[in-house]
């Protein structure tokens, strides 16, 4: 194991003045052996180190001295100096520590003369007033009390509190010097400690009662000491820390004052209820504390006096007495009081802290207490029902804390429970029966069933939970993929298994309670493991499965056991792990946690076989492959030796897994393989001192190799291969996936094996593997658009010796940086990224200041070589300097140019990429310790000033009210005549001249620059010029709007890095300053006018980050004047947007622009732990204006308040400060939605009020984000009558009023998130029963969708229970058939509750089924009463539909009904009732309505379903097949409606259909047999339907069916042959202008009557001419410019024929067309999208399980991912080819595929803005190359000598040419083409090494060795050619380097 390096101790040395030196002086004797000798060496030494040891020979010296030599003045001094010693000594200095214990040692002589000492010295340091010394004497004071006898004494004589009253004044001094009040703060919480620890040693101290005499000071002192802190306790001003501590002195300062515990019992009483008696009140509590009794005090500090008396008092042994129980009771009152009071965070944290201190006090009195105590404090009392109250209102509280501090409220009261019961049994004691009956009725996303249970688990066990409910384990499981639960689940599991295992063991002999307890709770876990989801199984064995194995290790085997058993059969897929991905997750989680141990001899190896864990490691499911690459590197000791199988198996993984799309799954196995080379380091260091030793006793394990050496040898071997793989993954074209994977391990290798220093052993350096041509490969990752890659790119080379990056060619250096200047221009921003980057390596070259004066021609000036004669400075800052100079010196020119003509500039130098350069250069200096200061100043000035300029040009555009693009320009004089009006319009807003007046263009083909250079008025352009290489460039509006905004940005984050970075001192004349106080003002303000006037959101969002570094650094600057500039900044914007001036500028659309970052950036520089005045202020302003108000002029002010509230409700910095006030922002919402001005309803609702919900339910995600209504009103008790009284304002609404209330929406999408708690008593002030009469009454709303929304907040609001109650009550208001008036919309409205309520009720698991049956019979018997509703008697055809849905709903449920149930609910006769609405409905008879009534289809929907659900219920009972009035399926089928048929198929689809797709539908076959005509219909309906979407179930209901059922039936029904019917289906396929998902279906369809036929018949074949038109159908569909949908049928397409066409040992489609669906295969498998990639490796699945393809590779039947799916299925076509005799054919095949199409191009890149050139998400070109060139190599060598040269000679030529010609145009490119020109080097590139490969592999056919261009490409080796040196997938090998 290495070992860290110990911190060096640091210690500052003593210090006294001259005059002590002087005294020390004159009494030190020559010889330096008496004291003041010892003292004087002492303080001048310099080491104060060494003066410890000084120190510690005073005490022995003295010990010395004799009793009468003690007097000598000599002595007396020495004590003096050292007690200015001790009192100036920082109490952070190790020295103050060795003082104290050396002086604790004091000869009893020299004690009173020491004590004398320090007394004189604390007294001069208590008459202080220098405010910087106060912190330091009350330190001291706190030292004297710490364990230091002489300091005691020497406090005792000054036991006074006077220095409290003085902080305590100049504290008001400083009040609003933040920075200054911050730090007295904290000084004041220590001197209250401090006083607090002079109370408690008051009395050992002062021996006797005399100082409780009223005219003792030290009693003076306390009743002063009592005053201050009672002032400190209601101060709002104070930190509540403050408070809190002055809370706690308060208590203890009357404790001690006190005679009796009575007495103390009482006066606390009286402080807490707020009352004074007339008996026994002493008059020195009145006049010292007698204000917190008789004036009203603030709920914080009442809260804080209850805190004190829990703390301070002693509780224990009943010291306290009767009285002492009175008062805790009433301490509890209090707190129950003021939990509905205080709502501010920290607040309730405190209060949550405090009960459970009042629990633990109520635990400590119940041991002694009497009865009547114990009887309110049993479970049935008061208080106990208020506690509980309070862990059901906090349980889901969002901070953490406060959930935690409920828990252990709630074991406490278990616990009181129990003390308070006269028998020990709990089981069946009806307090803990009542609790687990209503915590198990909790659904299981509520957080606090968790917490709870666990804590009933440790009072009553386990079984009896399990009694009540067995499905525990598997229920909790299932919640366990929202990670928000998965803690809590997994805590309460594990407390429930251990007390399980612990009960079944004390119970049970030997182990036959194992297999109970594997049954309980490994059982569920592997199901879970084998089938859950990702995020499910990832957080199962996150936070369960180490959990379960640390309790139960010995439970491997049998998971392992299980597991290894079905690894075959469950192979898993891309959603689930399957048993394989089971096992490798238990296997991890076992190694990585030490259950797996060499010492125990139980190892992975001897559990899983080396081939299980090689699928495991290309599995499809990126989990798997993730746990198996985790079981090899993680390790439970860091120095385990790394065995030749894992590195063996971890190269295989590296070859397969770099390229992976998710940013997740990269970052895992990044990470697994740091911990493999630490790994490696560590475990290396053991055996370099092994090897030293050669003691072979040292090794960690018998089964290790004894060779070091050997080993370290595997070790370099496997890292160099592991870097040569990596470096070979950079080849052209590598996918970002692939760069970033390869980048990122090697930064982790380089930081992990640095060079050593000095004679350190290293068993690797990266430095050994890299040379020029590397270095270069990772600077072409600077071209790449991803800017992740660059940085990656530009780390690793930092992290490389300077030796090995440094460029010695001059020219070299001067054609990178003309590169990275030409980039730094380009029109495409992610250009200017590169150029950056390219600069920052550039300006680590020591050379380049040379190769650039020579580039120049300028010789270099002395500034740059040396400063001022001093050393010469250092290269990297010359460089940046130079650097920085030249781009500022280009912009400044470029500007001039802008300024004349900003679409020249967008269109030919934009200028963001300079400042992007200036500030990378920048980045690379550390700008605190600057040597060419006077240069780089004047560098900062300029590029400040060049900023405002460059800001001032853009600005026009991105401050607009239409910023987007707008340029006013035109050709046509009428068109310009009305954008003229436009631009007249928005005048008044924009006062800049860009807009002023519109520019008409000529119509020529470029731009006269001379006119621009003039500023001529009129801009001649047709949108185009010319560029600078003559080619035209586009002017387009987006490339003027890009260059603008992206400059704004640039220019804020350079302002913004110099306000951060650069250093900022308080004195404008320092000499070392970059940036003076008023350049920083300048800032500020600059920001203050762009974030308050710019329009476009790229802009005043990047503004943002830059005005956030600026205010971050006000907020700390001593300097005062700016430290006040943001409250300044804050209070004026407040004032601009209150007034509402018309003359203001700020923007009132686009959410109020600019203005709410504005805001944000000015209140998160306030510090969290104050005071957040700021906060304060802002949010009373900004609700007070967002309320709307009658007396307001204009509602600009409430719509910035809008947008502003919204932002910082969003903002997740502001944290819980700003949960307070979401219960206005709320009110402000819902009323502000009534507003008739758009602007501030249309936010009120959709922006403001969604903000509000999230920052409620901000940690509440699952179910829906529901919260109970006793957790939502506890939290926001304001709500409660403001909620309830604007929901009976907008109740009281009549039907017949067209009137619509807004506001109806807003309160019943917050109601609706509510619902009641089973934990709810009926007398909760909180009630939700009050809501529902109004919520019913909303129920009759006009408005429809309000009708709905309040028929879905009704069902939460009923209790289930209620539900059948509730259903009757609204039943029976329905009206009759015969009622005279009758209103449809109360009709819809009663029963879509009826609907919901019914709904709810059957979905509810908690039901019981009698009880469930009995209801169910009497709400039939009561909608039976008010069928009439659903018949023609009804004219409405909504309320009609509204009654069918109930219907159906009850038919469903009586489907669900027991057997014994059904007779009784057909004696009703419901069913004939239905029979009866079915017959005499309108899709028997007919339908007389047009399409045009309201509410027909829904209808029609309705009656279809109800139809449909009947037809079912006839079918399952025999009894009832004789009814004739049904109607038949057939008939709905061919109804008029599109809506009717589709539903029908749906229900068709629905049959046919298996749930399981790999499950056979044999079984649903039989369901169809009861439907005759179904198979003609459904032929007819597929030639005639004209609805699309009918006509696409009709297509796939046909495919699912079983084809040998229908297709006899063609030429009766649509007088066609299958042929015939086969072309008609491939037809509709190949129609480009059908829809994408008919499309899919067709071919599916098309595919599966081709297998049909040849399944059929295997002798006659069918005509080649379809089948081959079905092959280019299947290829059509695979072209990548399709939708995924269309490649993804093609895919399962080809799954469902691999064993028909690919695999067969027939060619049944001859070898052309076979190769053609193989082809299909590989190009799927490099699809974008990763559904079709993992389909298509099904089909390679499929392919090696058939018999003769199924011991080719050690991969049959498992599930591999698509890269491995390639490498596999070429090899495998391979293998085929040999199988069926075509090598010779199928070569030539093969090799023009290697050298692909001849689609080279001659262009060049367009000059697009956001074009981003060919982007490589995941195919890779070369790697498929790779594959083929692997594969065909061997299969060349076999058979070269059979080939046909003639075909082979023609393909050879036309590679050569195509060779030569891509050399040619190799020299036609740039200078470093690699930059300036990607996208075309890179396919260049590619195609070379494809020309070079497909030559190498003619010359193994011809015999011959190699050509010139097999070696003669100056390329990197790529992947592929390391792939060929090794062995085939199944068995890859490490070899050596």
């Amino acid at each position: 194991m290495v070992l860290k390096k110990k911190k060096d101790i640091q210690v500052a040395a003593l210090n006294v003045g001259h005059q002590e030196l002087e005294t020390l002086r004159s009494f030190a004797d020559a010889e330096g052996e008496n004291l003041a000798a010892l003292l004087l060496h002492c303080l001048q030494l310099t080491d104060g180190l060494v003066q410890i040891h000084c120190i510690k020979q005073i005490v022995p010296l003295l010990e010395k001295i004799d009793r009468n030599q003690a007097c000598d003045p000599m002595f007396q001094s020495c004590l003096d100096i050292l007690g200015h010693i001790y009192f100036s000594v920082d109490p952070k200095n190790p020295l103050k520590k060795v003082l104290t214990s050396s002086l604790n040692g004091l000869p009893e002589p020299f004690f009173a003369d020491a004590v004398r000492s320090f007394t004189c010295c604390l007294q001069e340091e208590l008459k202080t007033n220098n405010l910087y010394s106060y912190r330091r004497v009350i330190d001291n004071l706190a030292s004297c009390m710490e364990n230091f006898n002489l300091g005691e004494e020497t406090v005792k004589p000054l036991f006074k509190f006077s220095f409290m009253k003085w902080s305590f004044s100049i504290f008001r001094k400083f009040t609003g010097n933040h920075i200054a009040q911050t730090e007295l703060m904290h000084d004041l919480l220590i001197a209250i400690r401090v006083s607090v620890m002079l109370v408690q040693k008051v009395q050992e101290i002062i021996q006797g009662g005399l100082w409780k005499s009223p005219s003792s000071p030290v009693w003076q002192s306390m009743c002063g000491l009592l005053s201050i802190f009672s002032k400190f306790l209601r101060n709002d001003d104070l930190l509540q820390n403050i408070q809190s501590t002055s809370g706690l002195a308060i208590i203890l300062l009357i404790k001690t004052m006190c005679d009796t515990t009575e007495m103390i019992a009482d006066l606390v009483n009286h402080l807490i209820l707020h009352s004074v008696g007339n008996s026994r009140v002493p008059e020195w509590f009145i006049s010292s504390c007698g204000s917190l009794c008789t004036e009203d005090i603030p709920g914080p500090a009442l809260l804080f006096l209850c805190q004190g008396a829990l703390a301070m008092l002693n509780w224990k042994n009943g010291d306290m007495g009767q009285s002492g129980e009175k008062l805790l009771l009433d301490i509890a009152g209090v707190l129950f009081t003021l939990s509905l009071q205080l709502k501010e965070s920290s607040l309730e944290m405190f209060l949550s802290r405090i009960l459970v201190i009042w629990t633990n006090s109520a635990l400590d009195i119940l041991e002694s207490s009497s009865l009547s105590l114990k009887g309110s404090l049993n479970g049935n009392s008061e208080i106990v029902g208020k506690l509980l109250e309070y862990v059901y209102s906090h349980w889901e509280h969002p901070l953490d804390a406060v959930r935690h501090q409920t828990k252990t409220i709630f074991k406490n009261l278990l616990q009181m429970h129990q003390c308070t019961m006269e028998r020990s049994d709990c089981v069946s004691d009806p307090f803990f029966l009542g609790l687990i009956e209503s915590l198990m009725r909790l659904e299981w996303h509520v957080k606090g069933k968790y917490t709870c249970l666990s804590c009933l688990v440790d009072c009553v066990g386990i079984e009896n939970i399990l009694a009540v409910n067995k499905m525990i384990p598997s229920q909790i499981l299932e919640v366990m993929g929202d990670q928000s639960l998965a803690p809590y689940a997994s805590d309460l599991l594990e407390t429930m298994f251990k007390s399980h295992r612990n009960h079944l063991k004390s119970r049970s002999l030997y182990t036959s309670w194992f297999d109970e307890w594997h049954e309980t709770w490994v059982s569920p876990l592997l199901l879970i493991l084998r089938e859950g989801n990702l995020e499910q199984t990832a957080y199962i064995m996150d936070y369960y499965l180490p959990k379960l194995l640390k309790c139960s290790p010995e439970s491997l085997s049998y998971m392992v056991k299980i597991l290894q058993t079905s690894t075959n059969i469950n192979t898993g897929s891309c959603n689930s792990r399957g048993s394989l991905g089971a096992l490798m997750a238990c296997l991890r989680t076992a190694r990585a946690h030490g259950h797996l141990q060499y010492a125990s001899h139980v190892t992975w190896g001897s559990l899983v076989s080396s081939a299980k864990i090689k699928q495991g490691l290309v599995h499809q499911h990126c989990q798997v492959r993730i746990d198996a690459l985790g079981l090899l590197c993680e390790s439970h000791r860091s120095t385990e030796i790394v065995s030749l199988e894992e590195m063996q198996l971890v190269q295989f993984f590296i070859l397969y897994n770099l390229n992976n799309q998710s940013p997740g799954v990269r970052q895992q196995i990044c990470s697994l393989l740091k911990k493999l080379f630490c790994r490696i380091q560590e475990s290396s260091q053991v055996l370099y001192k092994l090897e030293q030793s050669k003691s072979q006793q040292e090794s960690v394990d018998d089964s290790i190799e004894k060779d070091p050496s050997g080993i370290l040898q595997k070790y370099q071997d496997f890292m160099a291969s592991i870097c040569n793989s990596l470096f070979e993954a950079l080849f052209p074209g590598s996918s970002h996936a692939t760069k970033f994977s390869a980048l990122t391990i090697l930064g982790s290798i380089a930081e992990i094996f640095p060079d050593p220093e000095g004679k350190a052993q290293a068993v690797f350096q990266l430095s050994q593997e890299i040379n020029f041509a590397r270095v270069e490969t990772i600077m072409e990752c600077f071209s790449s658009t991803f800017e992740e890659v660059k940085i990656l790119a530009f780390d690793l080379l930092m992290k490389f010796p300077k030796t090995t990056v440094h460029f010695q060619d001059s020219l070299k250096l001067q054609a990178l940086f003309r590169a990275a200047v030409d980039l730094s221009t380009s029109t495409k921003p992610y250009d200017c990224v590169t150029a950056s980057y390219l600069l920052r390596f550039l300006i680590g070259q020591e050379g380049l200041l040379s190769a650039l004066a020579v580039l120049f021609n300028n010789p270099l000036g002395p500034s740059l070589s040396q400063a001022g004669g001093e050393e010469p400075v250092a290269f990297v800052e010359r460089n940046a300097l130079m650097v920085v100079k030249y781009l500022l010196e280009n912009l400044e020119r470029e500007i001039s140019q802008a300024e004349s003509s900003l679409l020249q500039a967008a269109a030919l130098f934009p200028m963001y990429g300079r400042v992007h350069c200036i500030i990378g250069a920048f980045q690379q200096l550390s700008l605190n310790n600057l040597t060419l200061v006077t240069e780089w100043r004047s560098v900062v000035a300029k590029l400040i000033l060049t900023s405002y300029r460059l800001s001032a040009v853009v600005a026009p555009v991105v401050q607009s009210s239409s910023p987007e693009g707008l340029i006013p320009m035109d050709t046509d004089s009428e068109t310009a005549s009305r954008l003229q009006m436009i631009l007249n319009e928005i005048q008044p807003r924009d006062t800049n001249d860009y807009f002023n007046q519109v520019k008409m263009t000529k119509k020529l083909n470029s731009l006269d620059l001379e006119d621009l250079a003039a500023g001529a008025p009129m801009i001649t352009t047709s949108m185009e010029m010319k560029g600078k290489d003559g080619q035209s460039c586009d002017v387009t509006a987006q490339a003027v709007l890009v260059c603008c905004w992206r400059s704004m940005k640039e220019v804020a984050l350079l302002l913004g890095m110099l306000c951060q970075l650069v250093p900022l001192q308080a004195v404008p004349e320092a000499p070392d300053e970059l940036v003076t106080v008023e350049q920083v003002k300048n800032i500020g303000n600059y920001f203050k006018q762009h974030l308050l006037q710019s329009r476009h959101r790229g802009a005043f969002e990047l503004a943002y980050t830059g005005f956030v570094k600026l205010t971050q650094v006000l907020s700390r600057c001593p300097n005062e004047c700016l430290h006040r500039l943001p409250e300044q900044w804050l209070r004026d914007v407040l004032e601009e947007i209150k007034s509402s001036n018309p003359s203001s500028k700020l923007c009132a659309t686009r959410r109020s622009a600019g203005i709410p970052f504005y805001i944000q950036a000015l209140l998160a520089s306030e510090p969290k732990k104050g005071r957040m005045d700021l906060l304060k202020i802002t949010m009373k302003e900004l609700i007070s204006l967002a309320v709307p108000s009658s007396d307001s002029q204009s509602s600009v002010p409430q719509v910035h308040a809008l947008n502003i509230l919204r932002a910082l409700f969003r903002d997740t910095r502001l944290g819980e400060n700003i949960i307070p006030y979401v219960a206005d922002g709320i009110q402000a919402a819902i009323l502000g939605f009534t507003s008739p001005v758009w602007a501030v309803s249309g936010l009120s609702n959709y922006f403001c009020f969604s903000t509000f919900l999230v920052s409620i339910y901000r940690i509440k995600f699952c179910k829906d984000a529901l919260m109970t209504g006793r957790e939502f009103f506890s939290r926001f008790p304001a709500l409660y009558p403001f909620l309830l009284k604007q929901l009976e304002l907008v109740a009281i609404l009549d039907s017949n009023e067209w009137k619509l209330y807004p506001n109806l929406y807003l309160l019943l999408l917050i109601l609706g998130r509510l619902y009641p708690s089973p934990m709810d008593g009926t007398s909760s002030a909180l009630s939700m029963a009050p809501f529902i009469p109004f919520i019913r009454r909303c129920g009759h709303s006009a408005v429809y969708r309000s009708r709905e929304m309040a028929a879905r907040a009704l069902v939460p609001f009923v209790m289930i229970d209620q539900i059948p109650n509730t259903i009757r009550s609204l039943l029976c208001e329905l009206p009759n058939c015969t009622d005279l008036c009758i209103r449809q919309n109360h009709v819809h409205g009663m029963l879509l509750q009826v609907f919901h309520l019914l709904q709810s009720y059957s979905d509810s698991k908690h039901r019981a089924n009698s009880d469930f049956q009995q209801e169910l019979t009497d709400i039939t018997v009561c909608i039976r009463a008010k069928l009439w509703l659903a018949k023609r008697q009804n004219p409405c055809l909504v309320t009609r539909a509204a009654c069918i849905d109930i219907l159906i709903l009850l038919t469903q449920c009586l489907d669900q009904a027991p057997k014994g149930s059904q007779p009784g609910l057909k004696f009703l006769g419901f069913c004939k009732e239905v029979d009866t609405i079915i017959s005499e409905s309108e899709l028997k008879t007919g339908i007389p309505h047009s399409c045009a009534v309201p509410g027909l289809i829904q209808y029609l929907q309705s009656l279809t379903r109800l139809v449909i659900a009947a037809m079912f219920t006839i079918t399952a009972d025999p009894s009832e097949k004789t009814k004739d009035n049904s109607i038949p399926l057939v008939q709905l089928l061919q109804s008029n409606f599109a809506e009717v048929r589709l539903l029908t198929l749906e229900t068709l689809l629905h049959l046919v259909s298996p749930v399981d797709p790999k499950q056979k539908t044999g079984e649903e076959r039989d369901l169809l047999s009861f439907l005759p005509d179904v198979g003609e219909t459904l032929l007819k309906m597929a030639m005639e339907e004209e609805h699309q979407e009918c006509f696409s179930k009709v297509l796939k209901i046909l495919h699912c069916m079983d084809i040998s059922k229908w297709l006899p039936l063609i030429e009766c029904c649509i007088h066609q042959t299958p042929k015939d019917f086969l072309t008609w289906t491939m037809g509709v396929a190949n129609a480009s202008n059908e829809r994408n998902k008919i499309q899919c279906e067709a071919l599916k369809l098309a595919s599966k009557l081709v297998t049909y036929h040849v399944e059929l018949h295997k002798e006659v074949r069918l005509a080649l001419l379809l089948l081959r038109q079905w092959v280019q159908l299947v290829s059509y569909c695979c072209r990548g410019e399709l939708q995924a949908e269309t490649r993804l049928a093609a895919a399962e397409v080809l799954v469902s024929v691999t064993p028909f066409f690919l695999t067969n040992q027939r060619l049944i489609l001859g070898l052309p067309d076979t190769l053609t669906l193989w082809k299909c295969v590989f190009i799927l498998l490099q699809s974008e999208e990763q559904t079709v990639r993992n389909t298509a490796a099904e089909v390679v699945q499929a392919a090696l399980s058939q018999e003769n393809t199924c011991q080719t590779t050690g991969f049959a039947f498992s599930l591999v991912d698509a890269s491995m799916a390639l490498d596999l299925a070429v090899g495998l076509l391979c293998k085929l080819l040999q199988e069926w005799d075509q090598v010779a054919s199928g070569l030539q095949f093969l090799l023009e595929w290697l050298l692909g199409e001849d689609d080279i191009r001659n262009g060049t890149e367009q000059d697009l803005v956001f074009d981003k050139g060919e982007v490589n998400i995941w195919a890779e070109t070369l790697t498929q190359v790779g594959h083929l060139v692997k594969h065909l190599s061997c299969l060349c060598k076999k058979s070269w000598l059979s080939q046909d040269l003639t075909g082979l000679h023609q393909l050879k030529r036309k590679a050569c040419l195509q060779f030569q010609h891509l050399s040619q145009l190799f020299k036609e490119l740039p200078p470093n083409p690699e930059f300036s020109k990607t996208t075309d080097y890179t396919r260049l590139r590619i195609q070379k090494e494809r020309t070079s490969a497909c030559l190498k592999m003619l010359d193994i056919l011809e015999g011959k060795g190699e050509k010139p261009w097999a070696t003669d490409i100056s390329l990197p080796v790529y992947k592929w050619t390391w792939i060929r040196t090794h062995e085939t997938p199944q068995g890859h090998c490490v070899g050596p380097k």
